[in-house]
């Protein structure tokens, strides 16, 4: 590891890594012409000629910048820019930790897979009412449960600046790690009991729901040793996407079975699904995806440089943003509902939530930015 020292008031002061030297100059506790050395060069130079300050520098373009965020998705893109985003993760396609690009992201292929998702599922819906045919109803219901979750998952695949994570991984991460998410619950569930949703329930929910993804969310942290809090936002998410497509999915069955049995009505039983389906697809865009992915970026950040271990999930650092999560989801889910006519509350709640994913993904570019100025510096 390279040591740094430089000069105060004609003292040599130091020795610092590479990272605690960006840090300081972030401080503005050593400036561009302060005389710095790296051991074991002798000679001191101004912190301006070396490769440290251009990294330095380039800490500061990962700062939020909300108006840019989208600017891709309205733009024409090619093919091969769009095969480029999904050869991201192999041994031959992930870049050097020196070559990770920590600038604000331009996400834009989730909005073509939604497209996708989205037209398949008004062509399932014509199939279903146009012509009668029952036999595309399973289509509707899967097509239309996936389609917000999955798509939302997809955005933070191309904001993991690291492209260390491939997309097999993404997709068994959303069928297996959002199943066995369901199963944690589940368990969980069988061990306390929760009754009609008050507000002491409305916030064992939060807890137990929120706890079940984090065990899984953990073990696949731990499994990929990701080191990244970009990469603990995609794991979050990935385990969350699963978790609220097939919770969804059950919803909408479960809803049109129960209306059927009720009104004895086919139509009433259609008209049910098909509102379950789109209200929680529009709401699952500030729902379980999300609150895992601030689970993940928590798990990340309180484990640090080191193998993930249950120590850091009682650690302060973790619980300051997993009571996050928990806490958003007690709102959501609690009596409490002005202007329900509207999604009020809902609305809120999402607006909040990609406030803290904004936030987060701003600290992970700051993260990248750093480790890959000291790996450049190291060569």
């Amino acid at each position: 590891m390279s040591e740094w020292y430089f000069k105060k008031n004609e003292q040599k002061v130091g020795p610092f890594t590479n990272i605690e030297m960006v840090a300081l100059y972030k401080k503005r506790e050593i400036q561009d012409s302060t005389l710095v050395q790296k051991s074991p060069h002798p000679e001191w130079v101004t912190l301006k000629q070396t490769e440290l300050y251009r990294h330095a520098q380039n800490h500061g373009n990962s700062e939020l910048k909300i108006g840019n965020l989208f600017s891709a998705v309205f733009k024409k893109h090619s093919k091969e820019e769009g095969e480029k985003v999904f050869i991201a993760g192999t041994k031959y396609t992930t870049p050097a930790t020196s070559d990770i690009p920590h600038s604000w992201p331009h996400p834009w292929v989730f909005s073509r897979v939604f497209l996708v998702l989205i037209v398949t599922y008004f062509l399932l819906l014509a199939c279903t009412y146009l012509f009668d045919n029952s036999n595309t109803i399973p289509g509707l219901m899967v097509i239309g449960s996936f389609a917000v979750p999955f798509s939302v998952l997809l955005f933070f695949f191309e904001t993991n600046a690291p492209r260390n994570i491939s997309v097999f991984d993404v997709v068994r991460m959303f069928f297996i790690g959002g199943v066995a998410a369901l199963v944690a619950t589940l368990i969980i569930y069988s061990i306390i009991p929760v009754g009609k949703l008050n507000y002491f329930n409305a916030l064992l929910v939060g807890f137990i729901e929120e706890t079940g993804k984090m065990i899984i969310v953990a073990l696949f942290i731990r499994s990929l040793n990701s080191k990244y809090i970009l990469n603990g936002l995609l794991i979050g998410a990935a385990v969350g996407a699963g978790f609220a497509a097939f919770e969804s999915l059950g919803y909408a069955f479960n809803y049109s079975v129960d209306a059927a049995f009720l009104f004895k009505d086919i139509h009433i039983a259609g008209e049910t699904m098909l509102n379950v389906i789109f209200s929680r697809g529009w709401q699952s865009i500030g729902g379980h995806v999300v609150w895992a992915a601030i689970t993940g970026a928590a798990l990340v950040i309180a484990k640090g440089d080191q193998k993930l271990g249950m120590h850091h999930i009682f650690t302060g650092t973790f619980w300051k943003w997993f009571i996050i999560p928990i806490a958003l989801h007690f709102v959501w889910d609690c009596p409490f509902n002005p202007l329900p006519e509207i999604a009020f509350k809902q609305i809120v709640l999402i607006v909040v939530v990609w406030f803290v994913i904004l936030r987060l993904i701003s600290k992970g570019l700051k993260q990248v930015s750093v480790i890959s100025a000291a790996s450049k510096a190291t060569k």
